[in-house]
C-alpha cells in the first residue's frame, strides 16, 4: 500500500539534472522534503498543491529522508485531442519507439531505446554481437561507481567510460547525484539505464543489450554495471538486491568481455556479515556466478593491513573453493594501488556508503578503485 499525503510547495530546496527537491506544508501540520522527477510530473512551484508518496520518509528507509512527488492535481493538462497525445509524432518529446519502463505501475513512462526499431541505432545493435574484450566492471553497491571511476582515471586519463544503470534498486537514473555530476565533469560518457531503469543517456531493453550498446553505439573502452541507489539487504544469505551483479558478469562473460568482479570490503561496518569481504560479494561471486570473473586486490607488501590479510583469507574460503567446487577458476589480480588514495580524495563526487566517508571506511572505496584500476589495465587504453 501507498501511503498518500498532500500538501503545498512552501519553496524550492535544490535541484539537479532531471530533479526538483521541494519543501512542502502538509494538509495535517508539519512539513517534509519531497523530490519531484521533472520527466514525470514536471517542476511543481510556491504554493501548489502536490501529492505525495511517503512510505519511504515515514518508515525511514534511506531514501535521503525525501518523499516523492506523485502528482500536481492542478496542474493536470488538458486531455490531448485527436494526434495531439503523447504518442503522436507531433507531440513534443514525443518518443519515436514504443518501448515502456516502469511498465503496468501507475507511472509507466514511454522511452526511445537502442535496441528498438525504430531507434537510429538499431541497425547498429543488429550486428552487435561482441564487447571485443572491453573490460565490465560489476559492483554491489552504488556507492562504488565513482570510486571505480576514480581508479580508471588515475591508470588511463583518457579512457571512455560507460556506466550501465541496472534496475536493482533506484529505478529513475536522475535520482543519482553521482551519475550527475560525472556526466557533469565528462569522467563518464554516458548512463545507459537497462530494464525497467529509465532515464539515463540511452534506453536498453536488457543489461546484455546495454552492454553491447555502450561498445558499439558509444565507443567505449570500460563498462561499469551496478544497480542504482537504494540496495535492498535483508540479512539472510540471497536476499539482496546486489546478487545482481552476477547477470551483469554473466552477460560480459557471454558475449566476449571481461568479468571483472568489484569486491565490497569494509573495515567499519558494525555488521559481521560485512566486515573484511561481504557476505555479498562472497555469495554472488563464491556460489551465484557461472563465468571466470577477475578479482582485484591489492598488490602484497610487507607492510600489507590487517583488512588485506583478512579478505585474502575470506577470498580462499567464501568465494575461490565455493567457485572451484562448481568446476569455476577465478583470478585473482594483484593491482598496484599506488595513487589511488589521492584520486579518491580528489573525487568531485563525495564518497560515502553506508553513511561512512573515505576517512571512516576507506577500505570500501579502495577496493572499488582498484577494481578500476584493473579494468583500465586490462583496457589497453593509454595509461597516464
Amino acid at each position: 500500500m501507498i501511503r498518500w499525503e498532500a500538501g503545498r510547495v512552501a519553496a524550492s530546496v535544490d535541484a539537479w539534472s532531471g530533479v526538483v527537491r521541494v519543501r512542502v506544508d502538509l494538509e495535517g501540520g508539519g512539513s517534509l522534503r519531497a523530490l519531484a522527477y521533472t520527466g514525470l510530473v514536471g517542476e511543481p512551484v510556491p504554493g501548489e498543491r502536490v501529492l505525495l508518496n511517503t512510505n519511504a520518509v515515514r518508515r525511514d528507509l534511506g531514501t535521503g529522508g525525501d518523499a516523492l512527488v506523485v502528482a500536481r492535481p492542478d496542474a493536470v493538462p488538458d486531455a490531448p485531442g485527436p494526434g495531439e497525445g503523447p504518442d503522436s509524432p507531433t507531440a513534443p518529446d514525443a518518443p519515436a519507439a514504443h518501448m515502456m519502463k516502469a511498465r503496468y505501475t501507475p507511472q509507466q513512462v514511454m522511452v526511445d531505446a537502442i535496441d528498438d526499431p525504430a531507434s537510429e541505432h538499431y541497425a547498429t545493435m543488429q550486428s552487435a554481437h561482441d564487447l571485443a574484450g572491453m573490460p565490465v566492471v560489476a559492483a554491489d553497491l552504488h556507492s562504488s561507481l565513482p570510486a571505480i571511476v576514480a581508479g580508471i582515471r588515475a591508470t588511463a586519463p583518457t579512457a571512455r567510460i560507460v556506466y550501465v544503470l541496472t534496475d536493482g534498486a533506484a529505478l529513475p537514473a536522475v535520482y543519482s547525484r553521482a551519475i550527475a555530476t560525472l556526466r557533469e565533469r565528462g569522467l563518464l560518457a554516458a548512463c545507459i539505464s537497462a530494464g525497467q531503469a529509465f532515464g539515463g543517456d540511452l534506453e536498453a531493453v536488457s543489461v546484455p543489450s546495454a552492454l553491447l550498446g555502450a561498445r558499439h553505439v558509444v565507443g567505449a573502452d570500460v563498462a561499469i554495471a551496478i544497480q542504482g541507489p537504494g540496495n535492498l539487504g535483508s540479512g539472510t544469505p540471497w536476499g539482496f538486491s546486489g546478487v545482481q551483479a552476477a547477470d551483469a558478469l554473466h552477460a560480459a562473460g557471454a558475449l566476449g568481455g571481461v568479468p571483472i568482479a568489484a569486491l565490497r570490503v569494509s573495515d567499519a561496518d558494525a555488521r559481521e556479515r560485512h566486515r573484511g569481504l561481504s557476505h555479498h560479494s562472497a555469495t554472488t561471486y563464491g556460489r551465484l556466478l557461472h563465468v571466470p570473473a577477475v578479482l582485484p586486490v591489492p598488490r602484497r607488501a610487507a607492510n600489507d593491513s590487517n583488512i588485506h590479510a583478512y579478505v585474502r583469507e575470506q577470498l580462499e574460503s567464501s568465494v575461490l573453493a565455493p567457485a572451484a567446487a562448481r568446476g569455476l577458476a577465478h583470478t585473482v589480480r594483484e593491482v598496484d594501488a599506488d595513487g589511488l588514495a589521492e584520486a579518491l580524495a580528489a573525487s568531485p563526487v563525495r564518497l560515502s556508503t553506508m553513511g561512512r566517508g573515505l576517512a571512516e571506511d576507506p577500505s570500501a572505496f579502495e577496493y572499488a578503485a582498484l577494481a578500476g584500476r584493473a579494468a583500465a589495465e586490462l583496457a589497453g587504453t593509454p595509461q597516464g
